[in-house]
């Protein structure tokens, strides 16, 4: 699933994520520490980390917005919280599930990734414009 998600949008390819976890409103996702995603410290760099919280938002949309609609990321806002120096968990979430109607919205996607101890290395929202399909 995770190389199906890579091949839709190979950007992601480059941190080689694996989906732990989909349904509506939440996806969770992995990235291993390797050298193709380490800046000059040695730590995970945090356009990589921004790659996996940007990918988590992603498909938790596509597994939460109707056929009838469609999404498009209009906005990020990050906070690095901690140097991300193991492996990576990213969880993204929506709570409530929002009511799809004619009207366009921005869903906001809540995202925080962790290291391997638990602690929060990245918190971002993530706002999904959502739209009736034409």
């Amino acid at each position: 699933f995770s190389k199906a998600v890579c091949f839709k949008a190979p950007y992601f390819a480059s941190i080689s994520p694996m989906v732990e976890d989909l349904r509506p409103g939440f996806c969770a996702a992995r990235l291993k520490k390797q050298r193709k995603v380490l800046n000059h410290i040695g730590t995970v760099h945090a356009i990589a980390v921004c790659n996996l919280a940007e990918l988590t938002a992603g498909v938790l949309a596509d597994a939460t917005v109707p056929a009838s609609h469609r999404w498009i990321p209009k906005g990020m806002t990050v906070e690095y919280v901690k140097k991300a120096a193991t492996d990576l968990r990213g969880a993204a979430t929506v709570t409530p599930l929002p009511i799809f109607g004619n009207a366009p919205f921005g869903m906001p996607v809540l995202v925080s990734v962790t290291d391997t101890a638990g602690d929060v290395v990245l918190k971002a929202m993530i706002t999904m414009w959502i739209t009736p399909r034409k």
